[in-house]
């Protein structure tokens, strides 16, 4: 960390002192700014510039149609829906500010934050962080991934899993786990059959989940196999190149819809040495809550959740970390502690 120590009075930086710093600008980011500002508690969010590689908005920003979030009943892309979140944020007034945190440390109150390319600078400080800095799926840069991304290939069946061009059409999951079994199991509510890929000769999903995987009618798995180049017309993903690990041979899969089910990264770098993580890197809340392993300091969203990586559960834990924050402030002030 810097050796620059703010400049004000008891601890607080003579450049920016906030009463909450937001962190990420994906649902839980601002509806846990939405909270704050109208609890006329001044929230600053740093939105990131291509924070984690994706633009302010996180990963909807990348996603081209939402059909599941209430209030939406004829769907709405991604980055519309964002944009509704980030106007709603200002009307209420949050500080919105385009740069990266690069550096924070949290071993004392008021925190002390460094954005990028100012680290030699006195930091900023703030009472209470909010972390709501998200994951990304992993990927396998395949050879026209990026073309047909969001038009065949996608990391989130819940989310895509209903959209017409996967509707009884043959459909591909790639992973061996339990999030590719579920994902799988999900999918043949609409494709004609799901073919799992599996690099291994075994799974490695819980025995339960691989004998509901495998006994599935619509289930077809082909182990020992990997994707090498997703294929279509420009527009639309139609078939996968793939190939035997054992054997050597390749072949043509027929494949209008390509999911991947091989992990999620969650954007902890930042923090990971200053809060509890789990052994994957999520950031480690108390049980119904946002706290964190550090007072003053709460998780949103899908940096703490590796379950649900829902737009809605994300929503709904920037609430919650807002009106803990708030909470922890108005006991701070009236002097109450624990």
């Amino acid at each position: 960390m810097s050796s620059i120590t703010p400049k004000g009075e008891n601890g607080r930086s003579s450049r920016t002192h906030s009463k909450v710093v937001i962190i990420g600008s994906g649902p839980a980011g601002h509806t846990a700014a939405i909270y704050l500002a109208r609890a006329n508690l001044n929230p600053v969010m740093f939105e990131g510039f291509m924070a984690n590689g994706f633009a302010a908005g996180g990963q909807l920003t990348t996603t081209t149609d939402v059909e599941n979030y209430p209030g939406f009943p004829e769907g709405v892309s991604g980055p519309e829906m964002m944009d509704k979140f980030r106007a709603q944020s200002v009307k209420f007034g949050t500080n919105i500010i385009t740069e990266t945190i690069s550096r924070i440390d949290l071993s004392q109150r008021p925190f002390r934050y460094w954005r990028e390319s100012e680290e030699d600078l006195e930091p900023e400080t703030c009472d209470v962080v909010i972390l709501a800095t998200g994951a990304s799926a992993k990927r396998l840069d395949l050879p026209g991934e990026e073309t047909y991304w969001q038009s065949g290939i996608s990391a989130c069946a819940v989310c895509d899993g209903a959209v017409p061009i996967f509707r009884n059409k043959p459909l591909v999951v790639i992973g061996g786990g339990d999030s590719a079994a579920e994902e799988a199991l999900y999918l043949t509510k609409y494709g004609s059959k799901v073919i799992v890929l599996v690099r291994r000769d075994e799974l490695r999903a819980s025995k339960i989940m691989a004998k509901r995987l495998t006994s599935h009618p619509k289930v077809e798995i082909l182990w020992s196999t990997v994707a090498l180049e997703a294929c279509g017309d420009g527009d639309l993903l139609q078939s996968l190149t793939i190939k035997n690990v054992k054997t050597g041979e390749t072949s043509q899969l027929q494949a209008n819809g390509l999911f991947y089910a091989i992990g999620h990264e969650p954007a902890t770098s930042l923090v990971s040495s200053q809060v509890e993580t789990d052994v994957d890197g999520y950031i480690v809340t108390i049980p119904g809550t946002t706290q964190t392993s550090v007072k003053g300091v709460f998780a949103a969203g899908d940096v703490q959740d590796k379950r649900y990586r829902q737009a809605i559960t994300s929503a709904g834990s920037g609430c919650m970390a807002a009106l803990e924050a708030e909470r922890l402030l108005a006991e701070e002030e009236e002097g109450i502690t624990e």
